[in-house]
């Protein structure tokens, strides 16, 4: 097999898929932490969900339907917070709506479309083998972007993530890091669908961090394990696919979804554990 995998990092497309599931890992691993802590899983998905609007935008007009789908999907989680935040209306009420809207619109406008829409289904299902150059180039800006952001502003966003009511008697700008993470959230959702698709890219999102906070409480060693983990999922799930001939994005969440699985059974293993040692100590 290592000599299988050695061949087929020869084409190009290979060498490519590698480094788009590093460069998505990368974003899914820090940013997962935030949507994992700040409880934003379902935002993250509507906002997923509804970037398919931006891609119908993008066929319809003749432009890049990726960017398309970055400007729609950071306008819906900006639209989303400023609600939520401002009328306090139910958060599931939001997402459910613009969720079933976004796609309502990319749908209508890809049918009003004129010709063949080759690729329409790698940007649901994902197509990580077929991940072009400027793709690519496209990721690593956006990852610099994600990391000179978490830099700058790591104890202002740490602040949001864990006490919001703190962050405020600290007269931090509370709605303005908070809708700036939902854009960071809405730009590493778009990033990662070409990988594992709008579908599924929630749970490449949120696994790996909710695998690495069952077992780290500190947030930077939280991020740490956890693109350690998504890229583990990524190209383990590329290989099968590649070797087995299955769909790369479903087999990587699939790979995912197990190894949670696993740490759940581990995870109470040793609470079993910890909490027999305890008994036997009070004993003696």
């Amino acid at each position: 097999m290592l000599i299988e995998m050695q061949e087929a990092l020869q084409f190009a497309f290979m060498q490519n898929a590698f480094k788009a599931g590093m460069l998505v890992s990368l974003a899914a691993g820090i940013i997962g932490a935030y949507v994992v802590i700040t409880r934003t899983v379902f935002i993250s998905g509507g906002g997923a969900h509804a970037a398919y609007g931006g891609i119908g935008i993008g066929y319809y007009f003749g432009g890049n339907p990726v960017i398309g789908a970055m400007i729609f999907a950071v306008l819906a989680a900006l639209g989303m917070g400023v609600v939520q935040k401002k009328t306090h209306q139910r958060s599931d009420t939001l997402i459910g709506v613009m969720w079933a809207v976004g796609m309502a619109l990319g749908i209508i406008l890809i049918d009003m479309t004129e010709g063949y829409k080759a690729d329409l289904m790698s940007y649901l299902f994902g197509s990580i083998l077929a991940v072009p150059d400027s793709d690519i180039t496209m990721m690593l800006a956006l990852n610099v972007t994600i990391l000179l952001t978490v830099t700058l502003f790591y104890k202002e966003l740490l602040a949001i993530a864990f006490d919001e009511t703190f962050a405020q008697t600290r007269s931090l700008p509370v709605l303005a890091l908070y809708l700036g993470l939902l854009m960071l959230i809405a730009l590493t959702v778009v990033m990662m669908m070409r990988v594992v698709g709008l579908i599924m890219v929630i749970a490449l999102l949120t696994i790996p961090a909710a695998i690495s906070g069952m077992f780290v409480y500190e947030l930077r060693r939280m991020m740490a394990l956890a693109v350690v983990l998504a890229m583990t999922f990524t190209f383990t799930g590329l290989w099968l696919s590649y070797f087995y001939n299955l769909t790369s994005g479903a087999t990587i969440i699939m790979v995912a979804g197990t190894a949670y699985v696993l740490s759940l059974g581990l995870r109470s293993l040793l609470r079993l554990r910890g909490r027999h040692q305890h008994a036997v100590q009070l004993q003696h």
